[in-house]
């Protein structure tokens, strides 16, 4: 079950969030023995931040280059770890799935500014876009505030894992992951089945007494369904925790987080229409949006189907 992450990709926009996901990126390096690459994409649109408007094409290009450096070199600074700057322009998810594909990734850390609503819809996120694109888990944190938080925490970095299964090839995929993580930081393990009405509405019969006894069975069924996801070598170094839950998933799995003080939550993400992802979201979407931890986001790619 163990899965290598020896090459970390840091995305930085220079923003607090996406500091905070680099800062985060480098401690999970650390602990990992693993390589960082800070990347930061010059969007040409917007490169007039970098210095004036509308210089000299060459000129605009170099203090472009020469701004983004320097500001990774700011974030880093003295920190003993293996790692490499990456600049470029393009488009930013775009380059970073080429970076992540020339450079081997094991691992892309992104921070999330929490669009919703006609933002959302009107900019696209970023963090939505490389969710379906990366040829490997994408790793998003949290507000500004959340590293400088589990510093102060003498316990560590990662030590509860929660991840959402649904039984589908992109819940284990995720499960895989973090069954890795948690032997690599002895944290505990959390399995949660989220029971959608909606999903399970032709257990539900006119007769009350009836419909109770199917539902004790289902939920037998589905518990017995979580505890054989566990391996059993996971048994020895740490106490796997099933429970079941019923409602929206994303609502559910982010009050479990919140309750249980949850340090990383690990899903699967499948592939949703273009209406569906822009007017509803997927669970995924939503538990980033919502958590009030980092998000392991894992899907299948040619390596790992």
């Amino acid at each position: 079950m163990r899965v290598q992450i020896r090459k970390i990709i840091c995305a930085t926009d220079f923003s607090d969030f996406s500091r905070n996901a680099v800062l985060y990126g480098v401690s999970l390096a650390k602990e990992l023995d693993a390589k960082v690459y800070v990347c930061h994409v010059i969007d040409v649109p917007f490169a007039g931040m970098y210095g004036e408007a509308n210089p000299d094409p060459v000129e605009l290009h170099d203090r472009s280059m020469s701004y983004a450096y320097e500001h990774i070199n700011g974030i880093i600074d003295s920190s003993s770890v293996d790692w490499e700057p990456l600049v470029t322009i393009g488009h930013t998810a775009d380059e970073i799935t080429r970076m992540a594909e020339d450079n081997g990734a094991d691992l892309v850390v992104c921070g999330n500014h929490g669009r919703s609503g006609l933002k959302r819809l009107l900019l696209g996120s970023v963090t939505e876009r490389l969710m379906r694109v990366l040829p490997c888990p994408l790793l998003v944190v949290k507000g500004p505030d959340y590293i400088k938080e589990k510093e102060k925490q003498p316990e560590g970095l990662i030590k509860k894992i929660l991840v959402g299964c649904d039984f589908s090839q992109y819940s284990s995929l995720a499960f895989k992951h973090a069954v890795s993580l948690a032997q690599e930081f002895e944290a505990e393990l959390h399995l949660v089945h989220v029971v959608e009405p909606s999903v399970y509405k032709d257990y539900i019969t006119p007769d009350r007494e009836a419909s109770n006894q199917l539902k004790k069975d289902l939920h037998g069924q589905l518990r017995e369904k979580l505890e054989k996801q566990i391996p059993e070598e996971a048994r020895n170094w740490c106490v796997p925790k099933t429970t079941l839950m019923a409602g929206q998933p994303h609502e559910e799995l982010t009050k479990y987080a919140v309750v249980n003080d949850i340090d990383l939550i690990a899903l699967g993400a499948r592939g949703g229409g273009l209406v569906e992802t822009l007017f509803v979201g997927s669970n995924t979407d939503r538990v980033i949006r919502q958590s009030p931890c980092p998000v392991l986001s894992v899907r299948p790619t040619e390596d790992n189907s």
